[in-house]
């Protein structure tokens, strides 16, 4: 395609941000599928009693998406998105019959590696994608969609898997949807999704044409996670971001089963926050381009932070409901407007391997958190975990007002 035919925005390229939105609907869930029953699996499948033996498999969840994070925006840069993208989904092909069938606990850590790898090549590249489309121009917008509908379908994933497994068994029947959403995927990204380097070269000469930017991959990996004050905030409060939701996901469940819940209401508790986080990020990505990056990022750590207080402080169904719709709020808050922020700084010319870098900080956070939580569960109990991660949420909001700058250009808002 030539730059001459090439135009950037939401509406102009409507019919591909459409496609890539539904195909990171099918990335988010299949994250869902593990999101209410795997803990469950751990203790009554495998009897795996420690919680950090429970949690490993986040951690290397965690370790193995955030590396590829980081690699995938260097891979995109190089070799195109649409062939990582098309590469994530022949990763995820095993991932639902490992679920199905593994004999013992250690088949499904390693088919959270898989997983890893899948998220951090497709997740990463639909990002970059959407940011390439719709240029400097309703950045927030775009995020908030982005977001949307990868964890509205994490919601509707765990909502479908705790409902099948009380209905079914752990096993096999609530992962057979895995098998549905790998076909989706990979056929929309083979058949259907172009690629959008194309657009990357129209911004930078329709809009930083006098700028120059060349910096190595040492400079961009020093700036997003250090010297720079606005993306190294971003990248603080993305790591805590994910740590607090790897403390939900591995500990929540065990939580609510510790309080008397079901495992339908169980399922149902572990869908309220990805769904009430997945639907407001609609709008607080686009609120994003009209107040700003900073307030959101800030305010949105804290409300997480109220969320999981009032969980740790709950036993009852609409305690934990609460806690819920707070973490998703806050999150959404936070998510779809750290995306922004990197595309307001970081050049088009390194923007996807500075959000690689980002996402590499931001998806360690799911490793850190499942540790930390893990063994302080297991040392001083499910509350202390909670309460831990509360206040390490609390205190990166404060870095985020206290250091970081204004990145929303009011000429692009």
């Amino acid at each position: 395609m030539h730059t001459a035919t090439i135009r950037l925005g939401l509406r102009e390229n409507l019919r591909q941000f459409s496609l890539l939105v539904l195909v990171n609907a099918f990335v988010g869930a299949m994250i869902g599928l593990e999101r209410s029953i795997l803990p469950a699996i751990a203790e009554q499948e495998f009897h795996v009693a420690a919680r950090a033996a429970i949690l490993s498999f986040i951690v290397v969840f965690g370790v193995t998406k955030a590396l590829t994070n980081y690699f995938a925006g260097r891979l995109s840069d190089r070799y195109g998105r649409k062939h990582v993208l098309v590469a994530g989904w022949l990763v995820a092909t095993p991932v639902p019959f490992v679920l199905m069938w593994a004999p013992d606990w250690n088949w499904i850590v390693a088919g959270n590696v898989l997983l890893g790898v899948s998220q951090g090549l497709t997740w990463s590249t639909t990002v970059i994608m959407k940011i390439d489309l719709v240029g400097p121009k309703q950045r927030g917008l775009a995020m908030g969609l982005n977001e949307f509908s990868g964890y509205f379908a994490v919601a509707g994933s765990a909502l479908a898997t705790g409902w099948l497994a009380a209905h079914y068994g752990l096993r096999p029947e609530p992962f057979y949807l895995g098998v549905v959403y790998v076909v989706l995927g990979l056929s929309l990204s083979v058949l259907a999704v172009r690629e959008t380097r194309h657009h990357v070269a129209h911004e930078v000469q329709a809009h930083h044409a006098e700028e120059t930017a060349q910096l190595s991959q040492g400079e961009i990996f020093r700036r997003t996670s250090l010297t720079d004050r606005n993306l190294s905030s971003v990248s603080q409060a993305g790591l805590v971001n994910n740590l607090n939701d790897g403390m939900a996901w591995g500990l929540f469940p065990l939580v609510f089963a510790a309080a008397g819940m079901t495992l339908s209401q169980i399922g149902t508790l572990a869908a309220i926050y990805p769904a009430v986080w997945g639907m407001t990020q609609i709008f607080t990505g686009a609120l994003s381009d009209r107040i700003g990056r900073k307030q959101l990022i800030a305010w949105g750590m804290w409300v997480q932070s109220a969320g999981i207080a009032i969980t740790a402080l709950s036993a009852s169904l609409l305690g934990f409901g609460l806690g819920a719709v707070l973490l998703g709020i806050g999150t959404a808050m936070v998510y779809p407007t750290l995306l922004a922020a990197i595309g307001d700084v970081a050049h088009p010319a390194w923007r996807a391997s500075a959000v690689g870098v980002y996402r590499l900080w931001r998806d360690l956070g799911y490793a850190i958190g499942a540790l930390l939580a893990g063994v302080t569960a297991d040392l001083f109990g499910l509350a202390a975990a909670v309460w831990l991660v509360a206040g390490l949420t609390f205190l990166s909001g404060v870095i985020a007002a206290a250091r970081m700058n204004e990145t929303l250009s009011r000429g692009s808002a």
